[in-house]
């Protein structure tokens, strides 16, 4: 009997966990560690941080499905990974720390045949001096998203007497997500809308893109009416709709009560008074190390510098003018340790995607590529079918591939939600990497990549909402619902 332990329950983790136990059955053990009991549908927390959802409907306890599908669980955080064993002998292991089950704080060791890293970010507030002392508030996590709306409430409150500064974006140089925040803004302008509060509030958009609708893709162009649309031009336009002026080529380097500071690409230097601000912090990874046998440490042979785990890319591609698409993973099997893969955020991408910029003053200001969503799950299935044919075949398996430049992706950002008046940009881009080689130009397939903004993509959005959440909760069918 082998094990597999899946490190992570997010989307990229519970998807690799649930489709391994499902193909492996009885025969193999799949063991989920996790420090979280509940599994949260991010995408829409952002209407949890508008007051349109409730925590619970996002939501769901973890302990019940994994018991179902037969899946060991257990709520802790990954400590350290040991990928020769240890003084006790030579199997892999992991050290693991209790999080709940009522063993909080307790240590454990478990060994492991295959070793899957799904462990997602660490939300670094830290890095930018002030994000993390409550002066901003977030949408990441469920529970954020219901403090954001707290607040947002008194800020409309406040609205109905008194002008008030709204400010939304990205909290540093090198954030990634800036859909989640693009989503948030126009959500809270939708809602002002609706509250009658809209003239009192000075709405405005701060970020790391160097152009409106970067995303951290680069942009992109799809096909509208026959045409090449970019998307900057498709962003433009809805911030100016809306009445939501920005700034870009921001890092946010600092942040105080009511006071944003910010470098530009130009090397200039501004302040943002807010009396409301969500600013998305930089992702990092969670602060895995790991060790030999000897006890020596060896966190940088697995791990890269920002600390997710290092997969078959080319991480030595050198200047933009070098990068290809194909330095891009395919397996996401770790280059030293074959029994150890990474999905989701847990893998370090070889480069960004997006042009890379820095200010006179020698400062990073760049979108750091995006890894949520589809393509996470779309990595976690591929990456659970390799591992369970090693397990079934063998070392000579052939493992299955997922390569963000030959993968198309759709998002549905919503702009506002509502019955009759909800809107949503809905788009679909392939491939997410751009392959200029491949497609000469724009670097993608216009076939393929088109958007279009409405109340049709407002009610796809929030059938997605439940479909995930079903397919997530394993209900029958479960497996025929797509990443």
């Amino acid at each position: 009997m082998a094990r597999l332990i899946v490190m992570g329950g997010g989307v990229s983790g519970h998807t690799a966990a649930t489709f391994a136990k499902d193909w492996l059955g009885d025969e193999h053990e799949v063991v989920v560690v996790t420090p979280n009991s509940q599994w949260n549908w991010i995408p829409s927390n952002i209407w949890v941080g508008v007051g349109q959802m409730t925590k619970e409907e996002v939501v769901f306890s973890l302990a019940p499905v994994y018991e179902k599908a037969g899946i060991d669980y257990r709520q802790a955080k990954a400590v350290s990974i040991h990928p020769n064993g240890g003084e006790n002998g030579d199997k892999e292991y992991i050290t693991i720390e209790y999080t709940g089950q009522g063993k909080e704080g307790q240590t454990e060791e478990l060994t492991y045949d295959y070793l899957i890293n799904a462990t997602g970010p660490k939300l670094n507030f830290g890095a930018t001096p002030g994000l993390d002392e409550g002066h901003t508030v977030s949408v990441c996590t469920a529970d954020h998203a219901v403090h954001a709306n707290l607040e947002l409430k008194k800020i409309f409150e406040k609205a109905k007497t008194e002008k008030q500064k709204i400010l939304v974006g990205t909290g540093h140089g090198m954030c990634t997500c800036q859909g989640a925040a693009f989503e948030y803004i126009f959500n809270i302008e939708h809602e002002a809308n609706k509250a009658g509060v809209r003239n009192n509030l000075e709405i405005k958009w701060i970020s790391n893109e160097s152009f409106l609708g970067d995303f951290g893709i680069g942009g992109l162009h799809m096909k509208r009416g026959g045409y090449a649309a970019s998307s900057r031009l498709f962003a433009e336009s809805l911030y100016s709709e809306r009445g939501i002026p920005w700034i870009i080529g921001a890092h946010v380097s600092k942040v105080e009560a009511g006071k944003a500071h910010y470098e530009l690409l130009d090397g200039t230097t501004g302040e943002e008074e807010f009396d409301f601000a969500m600013l998305i912090p930089p992702f990092a990874g969670v602060g895995l190390k790991a060790y030999d046998k000897d006890g020596s440490d060896i966190t940088d042979t697995i791990f890269a510098p920002n600390g997710f785990m290092k997969v078959d890319a080319k991480y030595d591609a050198g200047a933009y003018e070098n990068w290809k698409a194909s330095d891009w993973p395919r397996t996401y099997q770790n280059p030293t340790y074959a029994n150890m893969f990474a999905c989701g955020i847990a893998f370090a991408p070889p480069h960004l995607i997006s042009k890379p910029m820095t200010s006179p003053n020698g400062t990073p200001i760049n979108p750091t590529p995006p890894r949520t969503g589809m393509p996470s799950g779309i990595i976690g299935k591929a990456v659970a079918h390799s591992v369970c044919d090693l397990i079934r075949e063998g070392n000579n398996a052939h493992l299955h591939e997922a390569s963000m430049a030959e993968m198309g992706a759709a998002c549905v950002a919503s702009a506002g939600k509502g019955l009759t008046d909800g809107t949503a940009a809905a788009l679909t881009v392939y491939p997410v990497v751009p392959d200029f080689e491949k497609y000469p130009g724009l670097g993608r397939d216009l076939d393929y990549t088109f958007g279009e903004i409405g109340l049709a993509g407002h009610w796809i959005k929030h059938i997605l909402h439940h479909m995930f959440l079903y397919k997530a909760k394993l209900k029958p069918g479960w497996t025929l619902i797509p990443e």
